[in-house]
């Protein structure tokens, strides 16, 4: 095998899955395959009226096959022999009733169009009700609050909330879910060939951060606590797992089968899932005190801490605090905003309509010609936004929440609305998309509070995804918020090279993940720093925003 040795890290995300092979020497990115899931792409199993996000099975499974084998397919002659790990990211939490084989149950005929029967993706928000009905079991049952460790409020985007869910409005789905699985260790499990839920290696990172899973109360809920919740989720816990395991260790070994359908070698170490954003910190290089902010059509905030340094502190309104569930043996904490980049392509196609609607009606243009110039509209309006609010002082009395895909962090709540308050007849298109990206940048500022109000200092912040890349004056306006630096990640796949990580130490090529991420990690393309000339612009717009959040919240929540 001549040659350095190479790992494989694979980044499922919401739209598509992408495929990285990275030298483990020396961390150069070899080759990339990326591929879109068909299904998801025609929407299919959706209904985005009633916040209902569903994914079939085989599009995970047809599209990383595509990918996988286009990366392959780049490299060198012999390059692929020198595979020795794979890595899998996936989004989280995005669960799926399995079979007593651990098979999704959309892969039986039976259940092949049942949105039920499939993956419930990380923003499918059906949950809402059986997430408040979780939150107020877990304070007035008699025992411990299980969401404690989650940040003290349980999110409609988590495990329990989407499971009780089906369990109630589907009885044929029901009835023939043995187990769940969630995405990122149903992944794993395929590869290696695990036969049965008990066999697949669940991940820490997903267990502890959306299914209240921690050690002080040995695995998971208990049964007397889920019961009271409802009693079809007492029946179930003892059919789900109680050990976890950290993403550094290994989930199995390639399949022969496997192996020969993507072009690898038998054997090689496939280890222990991940959630993308977790993954993506790895690779973006976080450590005690710096901040990953993983920046994409949401947001996941993600820090690590050592068990002596929290003191024991529990950090309430975050999504969890998990031992291990970043880098072996820290902590690791977990925040986000439910809409980040779906907020900007929400505002893009408000305004695009006319030109999607009318035009054709309006113009000689082909069918063809039409969409390449609505493809270029697209391309171009954020950019052009962005330019011309970065170029002139436009100042606005406007004041935005940004909660139009309810709340994540401080304290979970999807019922929430977002709002934007002080609109006249003078009010410009740029000026609304000034106040949105103001409003998610002081949505990243109460994250940050959220965390040093309770004792976490943040001393640097890391920025990786695709507006950290595309767009400065998002960048610039988020920097001023926080009134600190942001630092972008030179990588463009840092949670596939965070996938990358883990598996090549499953493999043994590291013997940590601080020693991969030391040799294996991309550096920094560029940084951001505050301008002082905007701090008390944006101190006063901050307290805005808290004050308008304060006052509408109740309004927000029943609209």
């Amino acid at each position: 095998m001549a040659g350095p040795l190479l790992t494989l890290g694979v980044d499922f995300g919401t739209d598509s899955v992408r495929a990285l092979v990275v030298d483990t020497t020396n961390g150069e990115e070899m080759s990339l395959g990326v591929a879109h899931y068909p299904r998801w792409k025609e929407g299919l199993y959706c209904d985005p009226l009633a916040n209902q996000f569903r994914q079939h099975p085989l599009d995970y499974v047809e599209s990383f096959t595509s990918a996988v084998k286009a990366a392959i397919s780049q490299l060198p002659p012999g390059a692929p022999e020198r595979i020795v790990g794979i890595g899998i990211d996936t989004t989280g939490s995005t669960v799926c009733p399995a079979d007593e084989h651990g098979m999704p149950l959309a892969l039986d005929e039976r259940f092949a169009s049942v949105p039920d029967a499939m993956f419930i993706l990380w923003k499918d928000h059906t949950a809402v009700e059986e997430a408040e009905e979780i939150n107020h079991k877990a304070k007035t049952w008699g025992g411990a609050d299980f969401t404690s460790y989650s940040g003290g409020s349980y999110s409609a985007e988590w495990f329990w909330s989407k499971i009780l869910h089906v369990l109630r409005r589907n009885a044929d789905v029901a009835s023939a879910a043995h187990s769940w699985v969630e995405h990122c260790d149903w992944m794993p499990a395929l590869l290696v060939g695990a036969e049965s839920p008990r066999e697949i290696r669940r991940s820490r990172c997903a267990a502890g951060h959306k299914a209240m899973w921690h050690a002080i109360w040995n695995g998971l809920p208990a049964r007397a606590f889920l019961e009271q919740v409802d009693p079809a989720l007492g029946a179930l816990r003892d059919r789900l797992y109680a050990d976890t395991f950290t993403s550094d260790r290994m989930a199995g070994q390639l399949t022969a089968e496997w192996a020969a359908r993507l072009g690898l070698q038998p054997g090689i170490a496939v280890s222990v899932g991940s959630i993308d954003a977790h993954a993506g910190a790895v690779g973006g290089g976080v450590d005690e005190g710096i901040m990953v902010k993983i920046m994409g059509t949401s947001t996941c905030d993600i820090m690590v801490t050592r068990e002596e340094t929290l003191g024991g502190r529990v950090v309430a309104g975050i999504c969890g605090q998990v031992d291990g569930s970043v880098l072996p043996g820290m902590i690791g904490m977990e925040a986000g905003q439910s809409a980040y980049g779906d907020i900007f392509a929400w505002f893009r196609d408000l305004l695009v309509w006319p030109v999607r609607s009318l035009l054709p009606t309006l113009s000689c243009l082909s069918r063809k010609e039409h969409e390449r110039v609505l493809s270029q509209l697209e391309d171009a309006l954020l950019d052009a936004l962005s330019e011309q609010v970065a170029n002139t002082e436009d100042s606005t009395s406007l004041i935005a929440l940004d909660w139009l895909n309810g709340r994540r962090t401080p304290y979970a709540d999807q019922r929430l609305k977002g709002a934007i308050v002080g609109l006249t007849l003078s009010s410009t298109p740029t000026q609304i998309f000034r106040t949105l990206v103001e409003a998610t940048a002081y949505g990243a500022r109460a994250i940050v509070d959220t965390f040093q109000s309770q004792g976490v200092k943040v001393d640097q912040v890391i920025a990786l995804g695709g507006i950290p890349k595309k767009n400065d004056f998002i960048m610039q306006a988020t920097s001023d918020a926080l009134g600190m630096p942001i630092s972008v990640a030179t990588s463009e796949q840092c949670c596939a090279l965070g996938s990358a990580m883990f598996g090549a130490v499953a493999a043994g090529a590291w013997k940590t993940v601080p020693e991969a991420q030391k040799n294996i990690g991309s550096g920094f393309s560029r940084t951001f720093r505050p301008r002082a000339e905007r701090a008390a612009t944006y101190r006063d717009g901050y307290k805005a925003y808290k004050e308008l959040g304060n006052a509408l919240t109740p309004l927000l929540r029943v609209v």
